[in-house]
């Protein structure tokens, strides 16, 4: 796989990540044979950026750290090979009254802590990318950024990243320490960021790097109305999969499937695709713990659409029901 600059601050990627949650949660039970051949495929196939995050593995069996646990166990010895991005800011899964939300925090004591633990879990001596995963509303950003700069100061960390932040978050983030890269919810039926983010990120230099970019799975053409998601799976109690709203955006899939058998690809490669398209500064990282849909997504980091096609897809904007989260 090529790769490309990620932000204007030095870094260097291969155009498409592996994103590594599901892994350990939100999508069923994990699996760590298959994870690890996952991971180790990955390396293969010429994939460098692996994310994780702190958190990833409390809403799992295996807890708190389970994914950072997993990837510092499959990647020991090749780190050579990997630009390693982790998150940390949400310190943990909060449920009450049949919802669940984010705790969070990111003071300047919590962010030497987190990343310490994290270089425990992960069995490294520096991250190569570190993301403030949320923004704390109890701190302001430019005290968070300044405590993770003492961070890349002291060799830990070599790269600063911003996920789900909003235009003037990041700029302010910016002014205290170079931002690499924004990570945000982007795709086909997730268009939010492209009016403000987008462009200010562009502004600064900064790289957008999507998650979510198969829009959970369903623009692959795999989901359909009626499916019935495990107890354990993220997609049963958010809003886009709900029965009615589930129906409205199938006609998104099919627009994606039409083209997609015109290409003869599958439709989540044209999915992806799009995202590539969306500029050279864009890396998706998506995600899976099976071989076999990592080889597909990887193939369609080669996948060009035609001017065509792209317009067709561009007609879906606005189209999707149902809120994020």
């Amino acid at each position: 796989m090529r790769t490309v600059a990620l932000g204007s601050q030095g870094l260097r990627v291969s155009a498409q990540g592996l994103g590594c949650m599901g892994m350990s949660q939100s999508y069923g039970p994990a699996d760590e044979t298959s994870s690890v051949a996952t991971l180790h495929r990955a390396l293969d196939l010429g994939v460098t950026l692996f994310d994780t995050a702190n958190v990833y593995g409390d809403a799992g069996s295996a807890g708190f750290g389970a994914n950072e646990r997993l990837l510092g166990s499959a990647l020991r010895g090749r780190w050579d090979r990997v630009v390693l991005a982790t998150k940390f800011g949400i310190q943990g899964i909060v449920r009450e009254n049949g919802r669940t939300g984010f705790r969070l925090g990111a003071d300047p004591a919590y962010v030497r802590q987190a990343c310490d633990e994290s270089l425990a879990r992960l069995g490294t001596d520096h991250i190569d990318l570190y993301y403030l995963h949320r923004v704390d509303p109890a701190t302001p950003v430019e005290e968070t950024v300044a405590a993770m700069a003492e961070l890349v100061a002291a060799g830990k960390v070599r790269y600063l990243g911003l996920s789900e932040v909003d235009a003037d978050q990041l700029a302010r983030a910016h002014a205290v320490h170079p931002i690499t890269a924004v990570q945000s919810e982007w795709s086909l039926w997730t268009r939010g960021i492209e009016e403000s983010v987008v462009p200010a990120a562009r502004r600064l230099g900064v790289g957008l790097v999507p998650f979510s970019p198969l829009g959970r799975g369903f623009l692959t053409g795999a989901v359909t109305a009626g499916q019935e998601f495990a107890a354990d799976d993220f997609r049963r109690t958010n809003p886009r999969f709900a029965d009615e709203a589930l129906a409205a955006n199938q006609r998104l899939v099919d627009v994606v499937r039409a083209i997609a058998d015109e290409r003869g690809v599958l439709p989540g490669q044209v999915a992806l695709a799009w995202v590539h398209a969306q500029g050279e500064d864009v890396v998706p990282i998506p995600g899976t713990k099976r071989v076999q849909y990592l080889e597909q997504n990887v193939a369609a980091a080669d996948l060009r659409l035609t001017a065509d096609d792209l317009a067709r897809l561009d007609e879906l904007a606005g189209q999707t029901v149902g809120g994020r989260y």
